[in-house]
């Protein structure tokens, strides 16, 4: 049975509280979440560190030292507080022990390059990614000659725009261009321009009952509609214990260093709207 270790900002939230579930259901005994590390206690009025890892059975570590060591294989957590990231990261990222950053991997992408050449120098295989990139409905979609996407999907930019842009660079390519704010209010909309001319919409509309889809458009005049995203979640934990087994790297850092571009250009074009932003 491998080892995984797991390092947080802190550790009582969502994804930290269901890993070891999900983990276990796709993976049976192969793969235990062993270890625990988080900076600070949740800031929320959740559990303790020690409440949570009492709770969940799994043993506390004092460092992120000792999580590299004693782990076979290391998920870096703070899904909400991308920005721990950079500091999460320098240790798991050297260990050349197999590691994914939870989403969203940096705010920037200056820091995404940086840490990606940390674990490229290092010979450390890891990848970060929305798990939206697995769903169901995009697993056979064409990428070639596509001219126009038009995605839609819930919550706000900040902390759900990662989930709309995962399928749209992978379905697109990576040579992003620059990005402009198109929506009113809290209702953000945003148009971001790949090379060639090619588009993307992306709209968020709170929780509205929106769920993700999408159309893809085509050079040729034809449409592909997806009109939902589905098992995006256990897809994402079969390819991540497939990752931890074998070392296959599941999202192309060149993809994931445009997403966190698009990122951080799009919240300076929120400020600017009807603005174009270089990406």
């Amino acid at each position: 049975m491998k080892k995984i270790g797991f390092i947080d900002y802190y550790l009582d939230e969502w994804h930290a509280n269901n890993y070891p579930k999900f983990i276990k259901d796709a993976a049976g005994d192969e793969f235990e979440v062993a270890y625990a590390y988080a900076m600070i206690d949740s800031p929320k009025g959740g559990l303790t560190t020690d409440q949570w890892c009492e709770k969940y059975g799994i043993q506390r570590l004092n460092t992120i030292d000792e999580v590299v060591e004693k782990s076979d294989c290391i998920i870096v957590l703070s899904p909400d507080n991308p920005e721990m990231h950079w500091e999460l990261c320098q240790k798991p990222l050297r260990s050349g022990k197999r590691v994914y950053v939870d989403k969203t991997f940096a705010l920037s992408k200056e820091v995404a390059a940086n840490l990606v050449k940390i674990a490229e120098e290092s010979g450390t295989p890891f990848f970060s990614t929305s798990a939206l990139r697995f769903a169901d409905e995009l697993k056979d979609v064409k990428r070639e000659n596509i001219a126009f996407i038009n995605s839609r999907g819930p919550d706000n930019f900040e902390i759900y725009g990662i989930h709309q842009l995962e399928p749209i660079v992978i379905l697109m390519g990576s040579a992003v261009k620059r990005i402009m704010a198109i929506g009113s209010g809290k209702y953000a909309s945003m148009v971001i321009e790949f090379d060639g001319g090619r588009r993307a919409v992306m709209s968020h509309f709170g929780w509205t009952g929106i769920d993700f889809n999408m159309i893809v458009c085509y050079e040729d005049g034809s449409v592909k509609s997806i009109p939902q995203m589905s098992n995006y979640f256990p897809n994402f934990i079969k390819e991540l214990c497939d990752f931890f087994r074998t070392g296959e790297i599941k999202a192309k850092h060149d993809e994931t260093v445009a997403i966190m571009g698009i990122i951080e250009a799009g919240h300076k074009a929120l400020k600017t709207p009807g603005v174009w932003v270089e990406v």
